[in-house]
Order: structure tokens, then C-alpha cells, then sequence
């Protein structure tokens, strides 16, 4: 489902079974020595799918470290996301002469917990979603993917991150896409007349899928 939100120069890696439990390389393992066991089994996933994306590009096997903030590390050339939920895992690399940022999310398809709506969507996103046609989508999470999405690409391309009330969504439920409207100026790294990311998203009844790729051109 991932692979039909982002264009061919992404390779994407949804995890298999065996990757969930797939052996870390030790600079990995010991990140999450100390997890909880599903922390760990979620880290392993998205470890094997980003290195075998990694792989499929050409880049050498290496270990895929965490910096302050635990976002990954990607190798130099290369510019990458991960995302887990529910039981899915995947992982989008691309090299960076083609892609400046790149973001996916993957959320249980199911409501918000309560409160949580307000902190994370503006009070316009709120009102659409309260109106928003088909039932089969829990739209104010599809807005929380999107924007995970969104600052995942921010985060690549800036070194920074936005909070989520930063930028506001339009979303097209027709033709699956949005795009996330900043409200904050948008740094040098993305240039001054750079005001909204677009965006791509899908749905099962079981996960909200969103995708974010900033070209390099």
C-alpha cells in the first residue's frame, strides 16, 4: 500500500514476519538494550526494512543509528523514514540527488484518543472532519498521519521540527492527496517562496497510510 503513495526513485520495504524478530547489528542492538520488548521488536523491523531499501540502492551494509532526537541516521547520500503501527512496519529511502525529504506514517485506523484531536488538528481541520464523507476513514487520525508525514519530510530537509498546530491541512478524498499549508515561514533550507507539502494518502480498515516526497529538482 506505502509503494503507491511515493514515485519509483523511493524504494520502499513493508516488513515481512521474520523481519520483526531479524537479528540487529550490535551499534543497533544496544539502542534498545533497555526497550520493552514490542520496542524492540518494532525497532528490529524497521532496522531490516531500511537496510535492505538501503541495499537495494547500492549503499554498504551498515548499521542504521539514532541521533538525539531518534530519528535515523541515513547515510550520507541517502535520505530516508520509517514508520510502525499495529502490528505494520515499513521503511522509504531514496538518494538524496533525487529526493530532498521524504516522510510516511502508518496509524491504526481507528478514532484518536480522546483529547487528543484538539491538540493536534486547528480548529478548521476539526470542523472538516467533522463533516468529511466516508465512514471507513477515521479523519482527524488520517490528519495526525499526514502531518507525521509532513514533519518527517520537514525534519530531512531542515534538521528541525514543527509542532502540529504549524502547518493546516486540505485534504482530497476523492484522489487521496493533501496538502499541508505552513503556518510558520519556511526556513532557508527550503527557500522563502516554499509555503505548503503535498502529499498522498490510503486507507484499509485497518491502517491510514501517508506519504510526504520532496523532489530535489
Amino acid at each position: 500500500m506505502m509503494r503507491s503513495l511515493l514515485p519509483p526513485d523511493v524504494v520502499v520495504v513493508e516488513a515481512e514476519p521474520e523481519m520483526w524478530e531479524a537479528p540487529l547489528l550490535p551499534e543497533e542492538a544496544r539502542l534498545v538494550a533497555r526497550a520493552l520488548p514490542l520496542r524492540r521488536r518494532e525497532f528490529s523491523a524497521g532496522r531490516a526494512c531500511a537496510r535492505l531499501g538501503l541495499s537495494r540502492l547500492g549503499f554498504p551494509a551498515a548499521p542504521l543509528l539514532s541521533g538525539p532526537d531518534r530519528a535515523p541516521i541515513w547515510p550520507q547520500g541517502a535520505v530516508g523514514s520509517i514508520t510502525h503501527s499495529a502490528g505494520y512496519c515499513a521503511a522509504a529511502v531514496a538518494r538524496k540527488s533525487d529526493v530532498r525529504g521524504l516522510g510516511i506514517d502508518a496509524e491504526a485506523n481507528r478514532p484518536l484518543p480522546e483529547g487528543v484531536a484538539e491538540l493536534v488538528c486547528t480548529a478548521s481541520e476539526q470542523a472538516w472532519a467533522a463533516v468529511a464523507p466516508g465512514n471507513e476513514v477515521n479523519w482527524p487520525t488520517l490528519i495526525f498521519s499526514a502531518k507525521e508525514s509532513v514533519y518527517k519530510a520537514w525534519h530531512a530537509v531542515t534538521g528541525q521540527w514543527l509542532g502540529y498546530l504549524d502547518a493546516e491541512l486540505s485534504v482530497d478524498c476523492g484522489s487521496g492527496a493533501f496538502e499541508a499549508r505552513l503556518l510558520v515561514p519556511a526556513p532557508v533550507a527550503l527557500g522563502s517562496d516554499f509555503e505548503s507539502f503535498r502529499g498522498s494518502f490510503a486507507a484499509t480498515p485497518a491502517h491510514l497510510f501517508t506519504a510526504v516526497c520532496v523532489s530535489a529538482d
